[in-house]
């Protein structure tokens, strides 16, 4: 569904399934508030027989960065919030070292329902529960994705390789900047992980600090070409005017004596009063 920003396609670069800023639209993206409204009562699969609460999504919805995640664990099944346990506790440390708060971001997950005993999602699940996902993103329009996990990696990049050899690089694909990262869950069950994660968080720091950095000089030459442009319709301006004054100046009876006009101007810089 992608193709990378180059106008020639990146040999190795994963398809994806995540929205086009170019791509045809026939309509404009909902609200998240009227996509929230619209998905109560989903029962698009069989997740709906076991769910306590439809788990939407929540943060900024202007946000720079959106973080996609597999699915609603038990805490976030009965607070109908997103990463609320202890992989969102971890998440909230490891934003820091990107820069970064929780109301910052915007965090949502591939499914909305808790599979139940948290096992993976299944294909027709995803199947059934991605459009939402989709229209999310059209929402918000963030510039840089974080997809955290298997899940969220392989559905955004429509690849089937593995994370460990998707993470720590920066996959352009559409309009989006996609990062992997190990889902934080991974980590705190193998904290081998650990440095690898912090690593991931540092690295997107700096892909937002090099996005930062570019947006301000390109403001800085758009307000330098502004000024200039307005420099020099004001000087086209006043040269005009000079113009016409000058000729209004030079302007006088049609019978006056060719001397009339040299003594005058002489008086007017400073010689004696023409008699």
């Amino acid at each position: 569904m992608s193709t990378p920003r180059a106008n020639a396609p990146r040999a190795g670069t994963p398809q994806t399934n995540a929205p086009q800023a170019n791509a045809p639209r026939a309509n404009a993206p909902r609200s998240l508030g009227d996509l929230q409204h619209s998905i109560e009562g989903c029962r698009r699969c069989p997740l709906a027989e076991t769910r306590t609460n439809i788990v939407f999504g929540v943060g900024n919805p202007q946000a720079e960065v959106m973080f996609i995640g597999e699915a609603p664990g038990e805490k976030e099944d009965l607070g109908a919030e997103p990463f609320i346990g202890a992989a969102g506790q971890y998440l909230n440390s490891l934003l820091l070292l990107a820069g970064l708060r929780r109301e910052e971001i915007y965090i949502a997950n591939v499914l909305k329902c808790r599979p139940p005993g948290n096992r993976d999602p299944r294909p027709e699940e995803i199947e059934a529960c991605t459009p939402y996902l989709r229209e999310q993103v059209r929402a918000i329009a963030p510039p840089i994705l974080v997809t955290l996990g298997r899940f969220a990696t392989q559905f955004i990049l429509k690849t089937d390789r593995g994370i460990t050899n998707l993470r720590g690089q920066v996959h352009l694909t559409g309009p989006f900047s996609v990062l992997p990262i190990f889902h934080p869950a991974a980590a705190i069950y193998d904290r081998s992980k650990e440095p690898v994660m912090e690593a991931d968080f540092r690295l997107l720091g700096r892909l937002l600090t090099t996005r930062r950095s570019e947006q301000r000089k390109r403001g800085e030459q758009a307000g330098s070409a502004e000024r200039g442009e307005r420099g020099e319709q004001a000087g086209s301006a006043e040269r005009a005017g000079r113009g016409e004054r000058g000729e209004q100046a030079g302007e006088g009876p049609a019978n006056a004596p060719l001397t009339g006009p040299s003594k005058r101007a002489e008086g007017e810089l400073g010689g004696a009063p023409a008699q």
